[in-house]
């Protein structure tokens, strides 16, 4: 089976969907290529979920924040399936993504809030992973080559509810 291609989508892109790209990398190499994009990139990486993803022995090695236009164009590679991890994204008008791919919504909580602490931002990134990395592993367990079309899009629209 070929590898599946995932792209994780927020406004920003620049902590929770570069997380998500991260972690599915990391969980599944063979299987799943991880991609992240913004609506309105922010065009770097918020350093605090640079240090989350390196805390839990993560790569983060060629991340960076793009548009979202990097993946609807005609040399884009195709999505199997598409995940917007803020409300925000979700809510927003979406390019027509190539090859029709599956897509949900796994709306995570904004990390970086303005006013917190250091220790409450360390506690909101890490509650952002670990809401991802859950989510992950679900969609990991999935046994993807034997389910429709159908059930794998109930699939993934429950997975960002639980």
């Amino acid at each position: 089976m070929s590898q599946r291609h995932v792209l994780f989508l927020c406004t920003g892109n620049s902590s929770r969907s570069i997380m998500a790209e991260a972690i599915l990398n990391h969980l599944a190499p063979n299987r799943f290529v991880a991609f992240s994009a913004g609506s309105q990139a922010a065009g770097q990486v918020k350093p605090q979920a640079l240090q989350c993803l390196e805390r839990n022995h993560m790569s983060t090695a060629g991340l960076r924040s793009k548009s979202w236009n990097e993946f609807s164009g005609p040399d884009a590679p195709g999505m199997d399936f598409v995940i917007t991890v803020c409300d925000q994204a979700a809510a927003e008008v979406c390019p027509v993504w190539p090859g029709q791919p599956l897509t949900a919504h796994w709306g995570v909580q904004e990390p970086a809030q303005a006013g917190q602490s250091a220790e409450q931002s360390v506690k909101a990134y890490w509650n952002a992973f670990m809401t991802l990395h859950r989510r992950i592993a679900i969609l990991l367990s999935l046994p993807l080559e034997k389910l429709d079309r159908l059930t794998l899009q109930s699939e993934l629209q429950r997975i960002g509810q639980s």
